[in-house]
């Protein structure tokens, strides 16, 4: 069963289709790793060194970072400890040279990956989760305006510490991640079907539905 081994799992699907939130819950409930590396771009981004600087710039047009940089970040995550009780790769591959790169690491440590999900999420659902979407600067808990809003209006829960919205979740920077999604990620779809790894999941299914569905494919592994 799942629960009983490592299992080593990529998300893919556009920005807003769920992929961080059902990452963190199955984290918790199976105790493996949350790759994120939306976090993990944020927190160089906000680093003050030049590298920092670079990652900023592509963040806040909706750009990816180049290849060769995602890749050496990765790496580096993958040969900490923790990933050997299993993860979940949220946000990476986003590229067909960064898929190839994921399969050599994983090779080199003989632990290919277990599963891919496809989390399919139409336009008008994605821009309505992003635009709404806010985030405590000091304590980093999200919200959404219309989905999950703090008991204050634009105050955190927990600090309090006024909410923000950060740069990639602009309705403008959304179209732009989206046109770069469809271009760069989406053709990964084929690639890991072709691999018979792929299980696609309805992304625009509220929380509880689609953790039930999602879960179903992954225990079933």
């Amino acid at each position: 069963m799942f629960v009983d081994r490592a299992a080593r799992i990529v998300f893919l699907g556009p920005p807003g289709g769920g992929k961080g939130t059902h990452a963190r819950r199955l984290s918790e409930k199976y105790g493996i790793s949350h790759i994120s590396t939306g976090d993990i771009l944020r927190a160089r981004a906000g680093d003050g060194t030049d590298l920092g600087t670079r990652v900023q710039s592509f963040i806040e047009k909706g750009k990816l970072v180049p290849d060769a940089l995602m890749i050496e970040m990765i790496s580096e995550r993958m040969a900490q400890g923790d990933v050997q009780r299993g993860f979940i790769l949220d946000g990476f591959p986003r590229t067909m040279e960064q898929a190839k790169a994921l399969d050599q690491i994983l090779a080199e440590r003989g632990t290919p990956l277990t599963l891919v999900i496809d989390f399919e999420v139409s336009e008008d659902v994605i821009i309505n989760r992003l635009s709404g979407r806010r985030v405590c600067p000091k304590c980093g808990a999200n919200y959404h305006i219309r989905n999950i809003p703090p008991r204050r209006d634009g105050v955190c829960d927990r600090c309090p510490t006024a909410l923000i919205q950060r740069a990639d979740d602009r309705e403008a920077t959304v179209r732009t991640r989206l046109e770069v999604y469809r271009a760069e990620t989406a053709p990964l779809v084929g690639y890991y079907r072709d691999r018979h790894l792929l299980q696609a999941v309805d992304g625009n299914l509220e929380v509880a539905p689609l953790e039930k569905h999602l879960w179903s494919h992954i225990e079933a592994v």
